[in-house]
């Protein structure tokens, strides 16, 4: 499937009273009249598609990819694995490249004999790649760790707790870091503890060496049913505007915003898109226009396939544009996405059958 330039075309046929009402009665230069025209064509080619290592790889299971440019033409990816998750000998494991051209799978670090989880690549404005993941038995008291590259991942720093003496799981859980434009990180986060899940953001305003955690999300658990929420996805639309998508055990992918740089959240609401409580991804295209990765599965703890991209014009309103990326059926598991946008594409990785970690490129046309 590599280089093969499959094109997915969307069609939308809409009057222009509805579009008004999508767009929030904007003056956007896509909405047109029904005199000019009232269909739109959005597509979404795939330019690049492969798997980042084969069946020859040194450990039985992997998940929970994440993937980071180099800002020459290379990739940096890194995934948890071992002969099973949640086993001892699980830890966190890397590869570097470009699509046909991939270093064989490397464990990069295991700081003591316990599961390692969810690791999360981090480009960083200080020029070092930061490597973020959890550490511990039992999901409820994990760790966070983190060390650095400023090599392109040739050599890293000592792996050192994020907050020493935390049990339980601070700085990002599983999505990308987020700099603000005041130069603010927050990392996205989330806690299990007695399975129950809430949501919550660390900030650092001062380059990730101290972090402040903020109150958890509020949330009607008569609506967002079972578990909760986890796993959150962040993207700033203008100055202090910050939003997140957010894993569900609800059946719906659910939302919070805030207007102060990420102190403050909205309560936790579901929107339109469905979830099937596995892990989603957002990447900010420009302005509001916003792509999400998911499983488009309505279901608590539903199937992990397909795999699919939504496309939002208006900052997460509505998500007219949805593109199949991989299909899937029976068994298979397409799932725990990381994605990011790039010169013009997006650019994913993610769980294919804990067998491999699928790389993905593409790019959107006629938005």
């Amino acid at each position: 499937m590599k280089n093969s330039q499959k094109v997915i075309s969307c069609a939308l046929f809409a009057l222009i009273v509805f579009l008004n009402a999508a767009c929030g009665g904007g003056n956007k230069s896509e909405v047109v009249t029904e005199e000019v025209e009232s269909t739109k064509v959005a597509t979404l080619v795939t330019e690049d598609y492969e798997h980042i290592f084969g069946e020859d790889r040194p450990f039985a299971q992997c998940h929970a990819s994440t993937i980071t440019g180099l800002g020459d033409g290379n990739y940096l990816t890194a995934w948890f694995a071992g002969s099973y998750e949640k086993h001892n000998d699980v830890g966190i494991w890397i590869s570097k490249g470009n699509p046909g051209n991939w270093s064989e799978p490397e464990l990069l670090v295991k700081v003591r004999n316990e599961p390692h989880w969810n690791p999360v690549l981090f480009n960083a404005p200080d020029g070092k790649v930061y490597l973020y993941f959890k550490v511990g038995k039992e999901i409820d008291y994990w760790e966070t760790w983190v060390q650095y590259t400023e090599d392109g991942g040739v050599t890293w720093s000592e792996a050192k707790e994020l907050v020493p003496g935390d049990k339980g799981g601070r700085g990002p859980v599983r999505n990308h870091m987020l700099v603000l434009s005041d130069g603010t990180w927050l990392a996205p986060a989330s806690d299990e503890k007695n399975k129950v899940w809430t949501v919550f953001v660390d900030r650092s305003e001062d380059g990730g060496n101290t972090w402040e955690a903020t109150d958890k999300l509020e949330m009607d658990r008569t609506v967002i049913t079972e578990e909760g929420v986890i796993q959150p996805a962040l993207w700033e639309s203008k100055p202090g505007h910050v939003h997140m998508l957010m894993r569900s055990s609800s059946g719906n992918i659910c939302r919070s915003d805030s207007e102060d740089y990420g102190k403050t959240w909205s309560e936790v609401t579901e929107i339109e898109l469905p979830n099937n409580n596995s892990g989603i991804d957002v990447a900010h295209i420009e302005g509001e226009k916003i792509a999400l990765i998911y499983n488009p599965v309505a279901e608590n703890w539903g199937d992990r396939f397909p795999i699919s991209i939504a496309v939002s014009e208006d900052n997460g309103k509505t998500w007219p544009l949805k593109f199949e990326i991989e299909k899937g059926d029976g068994e298979d598991e397409l799932s725990y996405p990381a994605m990011f946008y790039e010169d013009g594409h997006l650019v994913a990785c993610y769980t294919w059958n804990r067998q491999t970690v699928a790389f993905w490129k593409g790019k959107l046309e006629g938005i």
